[in-house]
């Protein structure tokens, strides 16, 4: 029972931590039955089947026996057994134990018979606590730092309804208090920033129950935030000779078996919609048709492909669609905007001979360093995935050389490229490596925003082929790219990225004029000047309410409108605007002229807030 992957120094923590957030239980609630208890991002958790529901009012005596556990110092003491051995102790009740029982480890007994007859099995044991583990851990348990138990919810066990439901119990660790201290303050500051509240807050996007879960319905201002998305992609796959594409959003099911997407994506896909004819009786007749909604555009864009024949001078053939597909997500892992069931996707497949390929994986990675830059992000990393050589015919297509070859371009790119990236095995898509794209938001928060795929194995399987320069029919390369990700996704990420402070060229109201008093002379001239600024595509209002200026600043401030203009009479007189940016502050009286032209400047040029 082999460790699966090497564990950072921080994970072998949080593992540990684990561990002796078990033995606590056990200490407490002797008759506690443990599934299993791996690090997670963040943390750790335990899953345990008990009489008592944990609550975070047990919090405190739960940590206080860590507490005593971690200052006995305790050797984590690794042990190898035979299968009979480890079977006998499970029998016992003494895996995930202070000792023997009169009832059996039931779940560690299940982990036992699924481990694969030649795998080493293995027992970790800190003081009377012994389990079933695989490892790595610290040395003793006096090498875990600062710890704390964050929340309890519920699980089923191995992730299926048909199990016993459990408790999950999550922790987290870390080897420095002061560590963990910056974590919460972190903490504190996303659930300021959630997008779900600030979608809320600022009229962004609405779920209806009626419409269903995970079915986002886009108010006026997040269709802003759609719109200017769409067309900053849009203008940049213009400048790089994009062709535009539209496809339906839903297929026969023989496109999706000829992907290969059914089966192995199928519990991700909604049901299909049977077509039948009725008999003449009025009965109806066998299924003669199966639709599904689009969970993916490449196929489409496949047939396009092939729509009409190519030749290598066609290529690279660069087709781009903000396609909307529909993922069958488990409720219990829908989030907000995070995870939906209806997504618009920045998508894009480039088709390319094997020569073309570096100089367009480049081109791409370059189009996400644009999009870092424009969106103020320095932290990310390119998580680049690649097939197990074990698992060919099985995970992945069995093609050698075309992973070799594939692995090795993506690879010598993001040397070429200077881009930070780190490669993890067996984590490739079925079709060819992948690179994720992580990044980081403004208080440290990581998000997943985006996808490069290289495929060599399903443009084959829909019979794509060009005419080569020695006029003999050869298979593309297909580069699926998705800077932006989804709508959904990437708004999410930069509501709580920006705290819902867009900058001016994506702001929903990037201006508001706010008149000091309702004079005609000063209504008239703020309404001249929303019609200016709206004829240069700037989205302004006027607030021609009879709240007193301080009341109509505060509430634009709380709208995080962009910029106020606040219009008085001796701006009138003077033929100046009083500039009040949201998150600055009052930035003083300056020419009309000057001020409009500056808007229009910021907007074209999608300045950032810092600008």
């Amino acid at each position: 029972m082999n460790a699966k992957s090497p564990m950072s120094e921080l994970e072998r923590i949080r593992h540990s931590a684990a561990h002796v957030l078990a033995t606590a239980i056990s200490k407490l609630w002797p008759d506690a039955q443990f599934a299993a208890g791996p690090p997670v991002d963040n943390g750790f958790y335990y899953d345990v089947e008990l009489s008592h529901r944990i609550s975070p009012e047990d919090f405190a005596r739960i940590e206080a026996e860590m507490a005593a556990e971690i200052k006995a110092n305790h050797v984590f003491e690794r042990q190898v057994v035979t299968r009979y051995e480890a079977m006998e102790m499970a029998t016992k009740g003494r895996l995930a134990a202070l000792g023997e029982r009169d009832v059996p480890s039931r779940f560690k007994l299940d982990i036992l018979s699924g481990i694969p007859e030649h795998e080493e099995i293995s027992l970790y044991t800190n003081g009377d606590f012994i389990d079933l583990c695989a490892g790595p851990h610290v040395m003793r348990t006096g090498n875990i730092g600062a710890f704390k138990l964050t929340h309890v919810a519920s699980a089923y066990y191995k992730g299926d309804e048909r199990n016993p439901q459990l408790q999950r119990i999550y922790g987290t660790a870390f080897k420095k208090k002061a560590e963990m201290e910056a974590y919460f303050t972190m903490l504190e500051e996303a659930k300021r920033r959630d997008h779900r509240k600030l979608g809320r807050e600022l009229d962004l996007f609405t779920f209806d129950e009626d419409v269903g879960p995970g079915l986002p319905l886009w108010l006026p201002n997040g269709t802003v935030l759609i719109e200017e998305l769409e067309k900053l992609a849009k203008e940049t796959e213009f400048a790089a000779d994009y062709q535009r594409v539209r496809t339906p959003h839903l297929a026969r099911e023989n496109m999706y078996l000829t992907s290969g997407h059914l089966p192995y994506y199928q519990e991700s896909m909604f049901p299909p919609m049977e077509l039948a004819e009725k008999n003449a009786d009025g009965s109806v007749a066998e299924v003669s048709d199966r639709y599904y909604l689009k969970a993916m555009n490449c196929p489409h864009h496949h047939k396009i492909f092939k729509a009409v024949p190519r030749s290598y001078r066609d290529l690279p053939l660069r087709l781009a669609e903000y396609g909307t597909c529909y993922r069958y997500e488990q409720s219990g892992e829908l989030l907000g905007l995070m995870r939906v069931r209806s997504m618009q996707m920045n998508d894009a497949h480039i088709y390319c001979t094997p020569a073309q390929f570096e100089a367009e994986f480049m081109a791409v990675n370059e189009m996400y360093l644009k999009y870092f830059r424009i969106f103020g992000l320095s932290n990310y990393l390119m998580r680049f995935s690649t097939h197990d050589p074990a698992r060919l015919g099985e995970k992945f297509v069995n093609d050698p050389e075309m992973w070799k070859q594939t692995e090795d371009m993506v690879r010598n790119v993001l040397q070429k490229s200077g881009i930070n990236y780190v490669e993890v095995p067996n984590e490739a898509a079925f079709y060819g490596p992948k690179i994720d794209v992580q990044v980081w938001s403004a208080i440290g928060k990581e998000f997943t925003i985006a996808t490069n795929q290289v495929d060599f194995a399903v443009p084959l399987r829909f019979g794509l082929a060009y005419k080569d320069r020695d006029n003999t029919e050869k298979t593309p390369l297909c580069i699926h790219r998705a800077p932006l990700g989804t709508h959904e996704r990437f708004i999410g990420f930069l509501i709580e990225h920006y705290a819902g402070n867009f900058p001016l060229w994506l702001a929903p109201e990037q201006v508001r004029i706010l008149p000091i008093g309702d004079e005609p002379e000063l209504v008239e001239s703020a309404n001249a000047l929303r019609a200016e600024l709206r004829s240069h595509g700037i989205r302004t209002e006027v607030d021609a309410s009879t709240d007193k200026i301080n009341g109509k600043v505060l509430h634009a401030e709380e709208a995080k409108v962009h910029t106020m203009l606040v219009l008085g009479r001796r701006d009138l007189e003077g033929g100046t605007l009083s500039v009040r940016v949201h998150g600055k502050g009052n930035l003083g009286a300056k020419p009309r002229a000057e001020v409009v032209a500056d808007l229009v400047a910021s907007v074209r040029e999608r300045r950032s807030n810092d600008a």
